[in-house]
């Protein structure tokens, strides 16, 4: 039976080799035409992967206005760098790992700047990130499940950069842990340890909002 994180997504997930061939085949065929700089091409892996790294980067940065701009400056890197793509990796992994590079830099920006974590979870950090992970108005489940969310985002913006990345990536993404070892570039013995240290502490800071 597979595992499940803190957050009671399924962790050990594998895609079913028919729809991985079929998924690798079409990236090739992208890929090539993203080296012939077809300008098509290019629009085609935004819009494939526009959203997943969107959500990577809320994730980090905790705010939709500088997640948005990330992702651009994403794809803007992306394509400058086309060239240096070895195809060491599925391109899905190349995205992330220049998303990243450029959230942790972001993020340190913004730490200079002040604009770190919250130390404090109340009414107004709930309604910011109520806010944060589009939940609309409705009746008490939708109201609670909103809640919920902004629960679990305060909770992975109290983590260090590195292991809300790796809850980020692991818990939320469901990437594989080749993906993050590919990611990161860390070893796999240190990735998963070190997920598992992440997980425990956001176990303990969402206990402690029950409290």
């Amino acid at each position: 039976m597979p595992s499940s994180g803190v957050l009671g997504v399924d962790v050990e997930g594998t895609p079913v080799t028919g729809e991985s061939d079929a998924a690798s085949s079409e990236e090739r065929l992208l890929l090539a035409r993203l080296r012939r700089g077809d300008p098509e091409a290019f629009e085609a892996l935004v819009r494939a992967h526009q959203d997943r790294l969107y959500d990577f980067c809320v994730r980090m940065l905790g705010d939709r206005e500088e997640a948005n701009d990330l992702v651009q400056d994403i794809f803007v890197s992306a394509h400058q760098h086309l060239a240096k793509f070895r195809e060491d990796s599925r391109l899905s992994t190349w995205l992330f790992r220049i998303g990243k590079n450029h959230c942790i830099n972001r993020l340190k920006y913004l730490n200079r700047r002040g604009r770190g974590r919250s130390e404090e979870y109340g009414e107004q950090n709930e309604g910011a990130l109520a806010e944060l992970l589009g939940s609309p108005p409705g009746p008490d489940a939708a109201l609670e499940s909103a809640r919920e969310q902004a629960r679990v985002q305060w909770a992975i913006s109290q983590l260090d950069p590195e292991p809300r990345m790796l809850v980020a990536l692991r818990d939320i993404e469901g990437l594989s842990y080749e993906e993050i070892v590919d990611i990161t570039e860390l070893p796999l013995g240190t990735v998963k340890s070190r997920l598992h240290r992440a997980r425990e502490k956001l176990a303990d800071l969402l206990g402690r909002l029950e409290e």
